[in-house]
């Protein structure tokens, strides 16, 4: 038998038959893998625990069939745990590993970049570093241009002519100039595009300035994007948005 080990975060968890899962996680070496670990759903499962959302472990697999299988694994931190009882944290971190898995479509792709980001972005979760959906629209916004749809928002996302621009579009890719605005294009204030281009850069200082207002259209322009390019609504996303 293959035995290997890396470290991963788990994205989800599925039942199956009467006492194992099917774990899913994306991985710092391997990318999204998908595993069977046996008998967590006992109560005597000294690992079942250790295998919940969320979590940051080094897990030890050995390769089956169809899917590998859990031998062993070791908690890293356990995220989830600090973010249970804190529903705003909770939901953000359930958007971020729905957008991990839907931004790895191949499985055992390496993706460090994504991995990466998205063990930092639940740490600043769980850790209280900033307010949830800063954190949550920040990794969204990182995640789509590590995927290469990172957008502009200064200079003209279609011609390139120096900003700063009124419009913003989605389709576009970003602020747009005048002359090649779209019909439909939106006109979020100066204040939003300046926390847009904060949270893609990670000046935190600037974001903290802003109000509630601009956090919220911000926050409307960013899932807009990502559900654009993802062709496909995020199941957890309105969750957060009702929140």
């Amino acid at each position: 038998m293959a035995v290997y080990r890396d470290e991963g975060v788990v994205l989800r968890t599925q039942k199956l038959g009467e006492a194992d899962r099917i774990i899913t996680l994306l991985t710092r070496g391997r990318g999204r893998i998908r595993a069977v670990a046996r008998g967590v759903r006992k109560t005597t499962s000294r690992i079942g625990a250790r295998l919940e959302p969320f979590s940051h472990v080094d897990i030890q697999l050995y390769k089956g069939r169809s899917l590998d299988n859990v031998t062993q694994v070791e908690t890293i931190e356990a995220l989830g745990g600090q973010m249970s009882d804190d529903y705003p944290r909770w939901t953000a971190g359930n958007v971020m590993v729905e957008t991990a898995e839907r931004l790895t479509p191949e499985e055992r792709e390496p993706a460090v970049q994504q991995y990466a980001l998205l063990v930092s972005g639940l740490r600043s979760l769980a850790h209280r570093e900033h307010e949830p959906t800063l954190i949550l629209d920040a990794f969204l916004l990182r995640s789509l241009a590590i995927a290469g749809w990172s957008p502009s928002f200064g200079d003209c996302a279609r011609c390139g002519a120096d900003g700063p621009h009124r419009a913003f579009h989605i389709g576009a890719g970003g602020m747009v100039c005048p002359e090649c605005r779209p019909p439909g294009s939106a006109t979020p204030s100066p204040m939003t595009v300046a926390l847009l281009g904060a949270l893609l850069s990670g000046d935190w200082n600037t974001a903290e300035e802003t109000e509630a207002r601009e956090r919220r259209e911000a926050s409307g322009l960013v899932a807009a994007f990502v559900q654009w390019h993802l062709e496909r609504d995020l199941r957890s996303l309105p969750l957060v948005q009702r929140a």
